[in-house]
Order: structure tokens, then sequence, then C-alpha cells
């Protein structure tokens, strides 16, 4: 059941009862906001010394990251502000209502638990080689992974302010304004999320600058790359978002991948340090414990790649189970 309010208000049109049923807002004028919106994020980037790349000055210098971090909030409050106010008054929604659709209210703690759940299961494997082949699992319960992720600037771009401020925009802001036009809830998943990996394209701008001896074709090849990433990730984050009402959701899964990277897909799992300290052995010692070794080794390869499956028909099979909720946006079909 979708939320009472602003979408009960137009449930005739959502469920497709009455061909009468007028949207809101057209396509034309979402599509224009998920143009200006991108622009209003990136474009601040270059039009300030103090956050322009350049051969000498790199994105992860921590003053551009400041400088950054900075633009992207007082962009993302403004673009706030605008969707609050075309809520208001092309779609005639109450405070409540609007809170609603930006998946603000209510928290839903069980949503957010359950979509982080179903993403960590694309991570079955990755999470297996971190804790146990990389022994990382203590830095997790002390708490030092957490300090260590979050102690530079580097980390919180990446950790916090980007998952927060990319969500909040492509999600939080774009996505309720699409479902009030003709589109179907559907090609919303599958739309929004080309603006979120275009977003995406002017780092290739800023590697050829910073990397100008690197050739183009690989710098191509690697834009293309994180094109298409992003764009399924903003497809899944979408789906979520949609399902849940819950923007702290996607919140926490867009700051979950990117701790933890992509997964490895090929290749031999190995630690990446000796576990215990230096011992001086014979060379028979030093033959039976390199056979000990690779034999682990091979072991813990297998152990991935079976929880790497696992995890992904996991995810399959639980997608729509974990992302239920009674607080849904819309019905995706």
């Amino acid at each position: 059941m979708a939320p009472t309010g602003l979408y009960q208000q137009f449930s005739s049109y959502f469920k497709n009862t009455e061909e009468d049923a007028l949207p809101p807002l057209s396509l034309a004028f979402a599509g224009a906001l998920s143009v200006a919106y991108p622009i209003l994020y990136v474009l601040p980037f270059y039009l300030s010394s103090t956050t322009r790349p350049s051969p000498t000055l790199s994105r992860d210098a921590p003053s551009v990251i400041r400088a950054r971090i900075r633009f992207v909030y007082i962009s993302v409050a403004l673009a706030t502000l605008a969707t609050v106010y075309i809520l208001a008054t092309r779609a005639n929604a109450s405070n409540l209502d609007i809170l609603r659709l930006l998946g603000w209210y209510p928290l839903g703690i069980v949503e957010v638990a359950r979509s982080l759940l179903l993403t960590a299961l694309l991570f079955t494997g990755p999470l297996f080689e971190a804790a146990v082949v990389e022994s990382r699992w203590k830095d997790w319960i002390q708490g030092r992974a957490l300090h260590e992720s979050l102690s530079s600037w580097i980390g919180w771009r990446n950790f916090v302010a980007g998952p927060v401020t990319e969500e909040i925009l492509f999600r939080s802001l774009l996505v309720p304004l699409h479902l009030l036009t003709p589109l179907s809830p559907t090609r919303v998943v599958l739309l929004t999320p080309l603006y979120f990996g275009i977003a995406h394209v002017h780092h290739f701008y800023e590697f050829v600058l910073t990397h100008p001896h690197t050739p183009w074709t690989p710098s191509i090849i690697r834009s293309l790359f994180q094109f298409t990433y992003t764009t399924m990730f903003g497809w899944y984050a979408t789906f979520v978002f949609i399902r849940t009402g819950n923007v702290v959701a996607v919140i926490l899964a867009h700051t979950f991948c990117n701790w933890a990277g992509l997964p490895r897909l090929w290749g031999r799992v190995e630690p990446g340090v000796a576990i215990g300290g230096p011992t001086v052995r014979g060379k028979e010692d030093s033959r039976s414990e390199l056979g000990k070794e690779r034999r682990a080794h091979w072991g813990w390869s297998v152990a991935y790649y079976v929880l790497l499956v696992t995890g992904a028909v996991a995810f399959q099979q639980c997608l729509w189970t974990l992302t239920e909720s009674p607080r849904a946006l819309a019905k995706v079909v």
C-alpha cells in the first residue's frame, strides 16, 4: 500500500484505472530538471580555481575535496528547495506528503536494515575475503576500520558526502518528480539512473587532465566502464528507493558499495600480508609450509567464488521480498 496523502490523491493515475487522470508534471519538465540538477551539482567544480583540477592539482587533494563538498552541499540544498516548491505548487502536496515523497519520513529502520542486508548479499565473497582471508574482522569489531575510513578527506567524500548528496539529488529529488509524470514506475527505474551515470562522465575530463601521458583509448574505456557500473547501481538504488520510500536505505547502500568496491571476478584469493611473525625454517620445513600455503590459497579461492555465486543467487531471490514495504512510493512491475 502506498503512502496516504498525495499518492492517495493520484491513486487512480498510478493504478491506471482512469484514462482521464492527468499527471501533475510533464515528462519534458522533469527531464529539464534532470539535466539542470546534475549541472548545478558538477558545474561549480570548474568555476573556481580551488576546485578545478589541473595537471598539478588532483581531485583527491584535501583542499579540493573540502571546497567541492561545500559546493555540493549548497547545490543540493538549492535543488531541494526547488523540488519542494514544485511539489507544493504544481502537485499541491502538503508538507507531510513532500517528506514522504522525498523518502525522508518516516525513517523506516526495518527498510534500512533489510536493504543493507540485500546489498551485502552481493558482496558475500568480498566480505569473506576481507574478514577471513585478510583477517580484518578484528578491525571491524574494534571500530578501527571505520575510524581509518573517515579520518581522511578522501574517506569522508567517498563514504559520507558523496553518497548523501548524490542519493538526495538523483533519488530523493529526481525520482518523485518523474513518478508524477506519464512515465510508469518501471520506466522511471530504467531512465533516471542514466542521468546519474552521465553525471560521472566529467571524471573523464579530470582523468585526461591529470594524466596527460595516458593514451585516450584506455581513458575512454575507463570512463565507459565507470558509466556502466554507476548506471547499474543507479538502477538498483532507484528500485530500492521506490520500493521502500526510504532515502536513508539507498544512502547506506551507496556507502557500502563505495566501501566494498567492485567484487573480484577472477584471480586467486590470497592474504595481503602473512599472518604471524617471521620464523626461521630449514629447506624441508620451507617446502612443507609453502605447500600448505598453496593449498590454503586454493581453498580460499574456492570458498570465495562459491560464496560470490551463492550471494548473487540469494540477492536475486531476495530482491523483491527484502524491498517490500508499506511505504512504497509506487508499484514496480
